[in-house]
């Protein structure tokens, strides 16, 4: 909001004087928000008749859980089934120490005390370029270190740099195929000490503050697999059958603590169908068509393969693209930085990814999801009337443009 005030306002004939941002009420707004988000899911418990301990729980046998509680004292809590949904935990770097304060990870990225003058994110994954757009838009230098010649390695390769260069307009800088080997925070601010990936000189990049994001890592050691005899992967992965049970009879696992990507709704998913089978019905998760956002402005969202992942199968293939300098409703209001991709198989027609960067492009793609889900063909998305004028008419002209031809370009 404050970004959108200080940059675009004026433009549309609403002119402020004085502008700044409160963060101290920033942060109010976000805290008051997570903890009604947090007591609804409490709510959900109490409804549900679900006996809600507060602990520390290690698995005791394939039937029991022991609780360090919270308040003091310990339990035991036994069931039939267990389900282990432990999550994941931020992936520490070798020399770096997170103190949460001057070097952070995201947890510590949400509660900043102050702006940042500089910001140095390490790792160019999903949630380091989330966290870096939002103090940058509030006002940080921020730098981009990432040992990978890339960013968002797991992207679409045309709309990765499309990415990249939105992210450079905004006055992101990137430092790639570069790694950390060391971290200073003895003065006031931290001093890192980088060389390039494939070896070199060594520079000192300073910052106010650095944040630790190159990746997670599944939270399942100190619970008690070994104990039971649960097998884990040598990334600390639980591994589960089909039905997401173990190698231990009435013990499950699912969401970040399993393969797959470490997404919430993707955990979300697990959770449902895991519970289905134990309550002996059927549970089905695709998870060829999880979405993935990254939660920048524009936003960036995609379902399905790249075209990098069609080409390497050997699949004959057509894509489809419509830029949102097309679309009336992106030009309308002023937001029109973005593309619509979408590809699709040759002799079928049928969509085998779609990749958007646009504003709510988290929200558009729930219609490729949904075409994905269905096998829809290109031409079937693009007959079907979209309202006008809205963003998701350019996921349609982009079908247009896979099968046939695109109206409005």
């Amino acid at each position: 909001m404050y970004h959108e005030a200080k940059t675009s306002f004026a433009h549309h004939g609403v002119k402020l004087s004085n502008l700044e941002v409160d963060l101290p009420a920033m942060m109010a707004q976000k805290d008051k928000a997570v903890a009604g988000l947090t007591k609804g899911i409490e709510g959900l418990f109490k409804k549900n008749k679900v006996t809600y301990v507060k602990g520390f729980g290690k698995l005791a046998s394939p039937s029991e859980v022991s609780v360090d509680l919270i308040d003091g004292g310990s339990t035991v809590v036994k069931g039939k089934n267990i389900i282990i949904a432990t999550g994941s935990d931020v992936k520490s770097l070798p020399g770096i120490t997170i103190d949460e304060k001057k070097v952070v990870s995201s947890t510590g990225a949400l509660c900043l005390s102050e702006i940042p003058k500089k910001l140095v994110v390490i790792g160019a994954g999903y949630i380091g370029l989330e966290m870096g757009s939002v103090w940058n838009r509030l006002g940080s230098e921020v730098t981009v270190v990432e040992f990978a010649p890339d960013i968002v390695p797991s992207m679409d390769g045309e709309i990765r740099k499309q990415f990249q260069r939105m992210l450079e307009k905004h006055k992101f800088k990137f430092m790639l195929k570069t790694k950390v080997v060391g971290c200073d925070t003895s003065g006031d601010g931290v001093k890192l000490t980088l060389e390039p990936a494939a070896g070199g000189d060594q520079t000192i990049l300073e910052a106010d503050v650095v944040l630790v994001s190159a990746g997670r890592t599944p939270f399942t050691s100190g619970i008690g697999l070994e104990t039971i005899g649960v097998g884990t992967d040598k990334a600390g992965r639980i591994l589960v059958d089909k039905r997401f049970m173990t190698n231990v009879k009435g013990v499950y696992a699912i969401g970040d603590a399993i393969p797959g990507p470490m997404l919430a709704h993707k955990a979300e998913e697990d959770g449902v169908a895991c519970v289905e089978f134990i309550a002996g019905k059927e549970g089905h998760v695709d998870y060829d068509t999880v979405p993935g956002v990254v939660y920048t402005h524009p936003e960036v969202a995609s379902v399905g393969k790249t075209e990098e992942q069609v080409k390497a199968l050997g699949i004959a293939y057509r894509v489809g693209k419509f830029p949102l300098l097309a679309n009336s409703r992106a030009k309308a209001i002023d937001d029109a930085e973005g593309i619509v991709k979408v590809v699709a198989e040759k002799e079928t027609d049928k969509i085998l990814g779609v990749h958007i960067m646009a504003p709510n492009a988290g929200e558009i793609i729930h219609e490729a999801v949904l075409a994905l889900q269905y096998g829809a063909s290109s031409e079937d998305v693009a007959r079907t009337c979209h309202a006008h004028p809205t963003v998701s008419e350019a996921l349609k002209e982009a079908c247009l443009q896979t099968f046939s031809k695109a109206i409005h370009i």
